[in-house]
C-alpha cells in the first residue's frame, strides 16, 4: 500500500493490513441508499429470510410462497432483511486540552484508520472537527478520493480554544436525518450531565454512538512530586498547587466523574471506551471491531 501526503501522518500500512481482516459493523439496523453489508430497519429482498406476512393487493407475486398456499389455501409472502451501507461520522475534538501529551495525535490516528477501514468496505465517511465552534463539517461520501479531503482537514485542525463538543454533538444529532454510526474522539473535559444529555439526544435519533474517551496517564495517576503551576489549555487560567495535598480530592472527583460517564453510557447504550494516550491504537481499534463483530 502506498500512502501519500497527509495520509502518512495518520495511517500505518501494516496496521491497515492487519485490521482489514475485521469488519466495521453497526450494532443496530442502519439506513443507506445502496445495497451493503449492514442490516436495515426496512424490509427488502436479500438472501436472509425474515418472516411471512399475508398477501395484499399490489404486492409482488414473485414472493408468494406456493408451498404455504398448498397447505393453508391462503396467500403469504416471504419477507427478507434488507442490507444497506453505513454512514460513518467521525467527530474529532479539537479543543485546547487535546494538545496535552499526544491525545490529539492519537485521536487523529484512531479516526483516520477507522474512516479508511469503513471506506474500504464500501461505507460512506464524513468528518466533523470542533473547537469552540464546529470548524469542519464534511458530509459523508463513499468515493475513495473523498478520504483525501478528510485527511487534509485532519492535518489542518489545531487543538486550541475552549471545547464546543456538546453543542457540536447536538448539532450532529439534529443534522443527520438517517441512522448512522457516530464515532467521537475526545477527552470529554466537560460537565458529565451535559455530555450525557447530548449522548441521549444522539441515541434518541437512533444513531449508533461510539465514544473514545482519551486521557493521558498523568491525568489519571496524578503522580507529581513537587509544587506545579497548572495551566488550563483552553482558557489559559492558572493555579499553583501541591499535587500531594490535592491528590485525594482530585482522585475522588475523577473517579466520580468517570463512574457517572460509564453509568450514563451504559444506560443509553453508548459504546464507551476509555483509552490512555500511551496505548497501542491498533489494539484499541481491534478490540472495538471484534466486540462489534461478536455483538
Amino acid at each position: 500500500m502506498s500512502l501519500h501526503g497527509t495520509q502518512r501522518e495518520f495511517l500505518d500500512p501494516g496496521v491497515l493490513a492487519r485490521l482489514s481482516r475485521l469488519e466495521l459493523q453497526s450494532r443496530w439496523p442502519m439506513e443507506g441508499n445502496i445495497a451493503g453489508r449492514h442490516k436495515s430497519p426496512h424490509r427488502g429482498a436479500s438472501v436472509e429470510f425474515s418472516e411471512y406476512r399475508k398477501y395484499v393487493p399490489g404486492d409482488d407475486p414473485r414472493f408468494l410462497d406456493w408451498r404455504v398456499y398448498a397447505r393453508r389455501d391462503r396467500f403469504y409472502l416471504k419477507e427478507f432483511e434488507a442490507d444497506t451501507n453505513l454512514r460513518c461520522y467521525l467527530v474529532l475534538d479539537a479543543s485546547g486540552s487535546m494538545a496535552y501529551a499526544n491525545k490529539f495525535l492519537l485521536a487523529r490516528k484512531l479516526a483516520a484508520t477507522l474512516g479508511y477501514l469503513a471506506m474500504q468496505q464500501g461505507d460512506a465517511v464524513g468528518l466533523m472537527c470542533c473547537g469552540a465552534k464546529l470548524t469542519t463539517d464534511i458530509a459523508p461520501r463513499r468515493k475513495p478520493a473523498h478520504l483525501k479531503n478528510i485527511f487534509d482537514a485532519m492535518a489542518a485542525a489545531k487543538p486550541e480554544g475552549e471545547t464546543g463538543l456538546v453543542t457540536a454533538l447536538h448539532t450532529v444529532a439534529e443534522k443527520i436525518r438517517r441512522r448512522a454510526l457516530v464515532a467521537v474522539f475526545s477527552d470529554l473535559f466537560h460537565d458529565p450531565e451535559e455530555l450525557l444529555h447530548c449522548f441521549r439526544h444522539l441515541r434518541f435519533r437512533k444513531h449508533d454512538l461510539a465514544v473514545f474517551h482519551l486521557l493521558d496517564k498523568t491525568e489519571v495517576d496524578f503522580k507529581l512530586d513537587r509544587p506545579i503551576r497548572f495551566v488550563d489549555m483552553e482558557d489559559q487560567s492558572t493555579i499553583v498547587a501541591e499535587p500531594g495535598v490535592i491528590y485525594p480530592r482530585y482522585r475522588e472527583a475523577l473517579d466520580a466523574y468517570l463512574e457517572k460517564l460509564r453509568r450514563g453510557c451504559s444506560e443509553f447504550k453508548v459504546d464507551y471506551r476509555l483509552v490512555m494516550a500511551n496505548e497501542d491504537y491498533e489494539k484499541v481499534l481491534a478490540d472495538f471491531l471484534l466486540a462489534r463483530m461478536r455483538t
